[in-house]
């Protein structure tokens, strides 16, 4: 079984070479590193580097990281962007106390980046799955994939009629939100992601538990493991540009 784990923050796992050779060995071919503030998306690259073929950057401008000065924030991301192969962890969060007026500025001004340099993007959009979907319409990107999608039924559809991508969690296994929509969305649409390092009902993510995301779904979609992976594998290849 081969499988992509579409979205982690490898720079907070402090074991990473033992976790990475820990994945390889449970069949992940590929890993989408986000970052989320200069810091981060620094390490990000780095750890590419370190894992050519293998770890695959995405700089990411995350609403609960956000400064008044997100514009040097953008300016970090976009003298980067080239070394990337998407721009994530980015999008709103209406739960926690950013303004949301900042978080909307500095949301837009990646979305402008996105469509400039043809990027696709990963949107966190807690609390504000209507708003990031108006956002991303507005720009006219299209390659996007909203991460853990726990929103309502109806702005999910319109997600999906407009193109987009979904990705499923380890919280799959559980969550009386993520597992309705993970339900709605077609297979052709589907990506799996650990979000590591996440707690999940005490378990700590890691890449190599994106193999629990693969039976989860395959339970909720009344599927095979095995067209599961196979075919979130192909979505998340063709939505990246990976060659795995």
């Amino acid at each position: 079984m081969r499988v992509i784990d579409g979205h982690a923050h490898l720079e907070d796992l402090p074991n990473l070479d033992s976790e990475l050779a820990t994945a390889k060995e449970a069949g992940v071919v590929a890993v989408i590193a986000v970052g989320s503030d200069e810091k981060s998306n620094d390490a990000t690259l780095g750890i590419a580097r370190r894992y050519p073929g293998f770890v695959f950057p995405a700089l990411g401008l995350h609403p609960w990281n956000l400064r008044e000065d997100f514009g040097n924030m953008l300016k970090h991301v976009e003298r980067n962007v080239k070394n990337c192969v998407a721009l994530g962890e980015v999008g709103l969060d209406f739960k926690m106390p950013k303004p949301k007026e900042l978080q909307i500025a500095a949301f837009k001004g990646v979305l402008e980046l996105a469509k400039r340099f043809e990027k696709p993007v990963i949107i966190h959009s807690r609390w504000a799955w209507r708003e990031a979907f108006d956002f991303v319409k507005e720009a006219d990107v299209k390659r996007v994939v909203f991460h853990w999608y726990s929103g309502p039924l109806d702005i999910l559809h319109e997600v999906l009629d407009f193109g987009c991508y979904v990705s499923a969690t380890p919280a799959a296994t559980y969550s009386e939100y993520h597992i309705p929509a993970i339900k709605e969305v077609p297979l052709d649409r589907l990506l799996l992601e650990t979000d590591t390092p996440v707690v999940y009902r005490g378990v700590k993510s890691s890449p190599k538990e994106v193999v629990r995301v693969v039976k989860a779904v395959a339970q909720i979609k009344g599927a095979s493991e095995e067209e599961i992976a196979e075919t979130t594998t192909k979505n998340a290849a063709e939505l990246f540009g990976l060659k795995v």
